[in-house]
C-alpha cells in the first residue's frame, strides 16, 4: 500500500548554478519538481455502508483511491484491529489505496468543553489503524462552541489542536482540518489564523469544495485565500442555504465547484479530490447509505468526470485526464 494522495516532489535534476553563455556562476535557475498529479476517489460510506458496496462502486468509476469514515456503520475508530488489517488486505488485492480517515475529532458531535481525553484516545486509536492501512492523514474539525466567550472557544481550540498535532507528528501523521464545524470551520482568517498559531507541519487543512452552501459563505473566495494550505480537497455541491441546503450533483448547485477546480489546476496542485456528494449520507443529520437503494455515489462521480472534462480542463494548459484522475503533462519550473 502506498501512504497519501499525491504530493508534489522536488527533484534536483537540474544543476544550482550554470557557465553557460550569458549566465553567471552562482545563478539561480528554475528548478523541475514532479508534475502535477490529481487522483479521484471518495469517502466509501457515501456509496455503500458495507467494503464491498464501497468498493464496487469505486471499480464502476475506475477509481483506486478510498478514504474511510465507517465500515458497516462503525468508525474506523471502533473497528478492531484484526478487523482492520483484514480490511487492508482487502484493499491491496484490490489495488485500493486509502487517502485519509476520518475522525470525529473536533467535529459536529462534540462541544470544546467536552472531555478531550476522548479525542486523544481516537488519534491513538486511529494512529495504529492508519498504519496498517497505509495512510498518514486523519480529518479533523475545531469543536463547535459550548456559550463560551469567542476568545476563550479560540484560546480552547488552539491548545486541543497544537497538542493534537504535536501527537501525530510523533506517529508521523498529517492532520487535515475540514472547513466545516468549529471555530476555524467557516473562516478563511481563522484557519490561517490555526495553521498560524499550531505551526506544525502535521496540520495542514482539507477544503470541502461544497461546505460553504449549507454554512454560509463562498467556498471559491475561501479557497483562494487558503490554497497554500490546503493538502486534501472534498468534492460535493448543493443549492438552498443552512437546515434547508439541498446535495445535488457536482456542477448542478451553487458552490462554485467548477471555479475552485480551475483555480487548484492553474496553481498546479497536487492531491485527491475525494468525492462526498451527501446524495444519501449525511452523518450529521443521522442519514446513511442503506445498501439497498442507489446512493447517487457513482452518477456523482460521473458527473464530477463530466464537469472537469467540460468547464476545467478546456483551460487548463497541459492537463489531460488519466485513468482515476488527472496529470500534468511535463514537469513545473520553480525558482530556487
Amino acid at each position: 500500500m502506498t501512504a497519501a494522495a499525491p504530493r508534489t516532489a522536488d527533484t534536483d535534476t537540474a544543476a544550482d548554478t550554470t557557465t553557460t553563455s550569458g549566465a553567471s556562476l552562482g545563478r539561480s535557475l528554475p528548478r523541475p519538481v514532479a508534475a502535477p498529479t490529481i487522483s479521484f476517489g471518495g469517502i466509501g460510506d457515501e456509496a455503500a455502508p458495507d467494503l464491498p458496496g464501497q468498493l464496487d462502486a469505486l471499480d464502476e468509476l475506475g477509481w483506486h483511491d478510498l478514504e474511510l469514515r465507517t465500515v458497516d456503520g462503525s468508525w474506523i475508530a471502533e473497528l478492531p484491529l484484526d478487523r482492520v488489517g483484514r480490511i487492508a488486505e482487502t484493499l491491496a488485492a484490490r489495488g485500493v489505496r486509502v487517502t485519509g480517515l476520518a475522525s470525529r475529532i473536533g467535529n459536529w458531535s462534540c462541544r470544546i468543553t467536552d472531555d478531550f481525553g476522548r479525542d486523544l484516545a481516537e488519534l491513538a486509536a486511529l494512529a495504529a489503524r492508519a498504519a496498517l492501512l497505509g495512510t498518514d492523514r486523519i480529518r479533523v474539525m475545531s469543536y463547535p462552541n459550548a456559550g463560551l466567550p469567542d476568545a476563550d472557544w479560540r484560546r480552547l481550540v488552539l491548545e486541543r489542536l497544537t497538542r493534537l498535532a504535536e501527537l501525530a507528528g510523533q506517529e508521523g501523521l498529517t492532520l487535515l482540518h475540514e472547513n466545516c464545524s468549529g471555530w476555524a470551520g467557516t473562516s478563511a482568517e481563522r484557519q490561517i489564523d490555526l495553521v498560524a498559531a499550531v505551526d506544525s507541519p502535521a496540520l495542514r487543512l482539507l477544503f470541502d469544495a461544497g461546505n460553504g452552501v449549507a454554512h454560509g459563505y463562498d467556498g471559491y473566495l475561501m479557497l483562494r485565500q487558503l490554497a497554500d494550505h490546503v493538502a486534501h480537497v472534498h468534492i460535493k455541491d448543493a443549492v438552498g442555504g443552512g437546515d434547508s441546503a439541498e446535495y445535488v450533483l457536482p456542477g448542478d448547485g451553487a458552490a462554485r465547484l467548477a471555479e475552485s477546480l480551475r483555480f487548484l489546476v492553474d496553481r498546479g496542485w497536487s492531491g485527491g479530490w475525494s468525492l462526498e456528494p451527501h446524495l444519501a449520507t449525511r452523518p450529521h443529520q443521522g442519514l446513511a447509505a442503506d445498501g439497498t437503494a442507489v446512493s447517487g455515489f457513482v452518477a456523482a462521480g460521473r458527473a464530477l468526470s463530466a464537469l472537469v472534462e467540460r468547464e476545467v480542463l478546456p483551460s487548463a494548459v497541459g492537463w489531460r485526464p488519466v485513468p482515476g484522475g488527472l496529470e500534468h503533462t511535463a514537469a513545473v519550473s520553480r525558482e530556487r
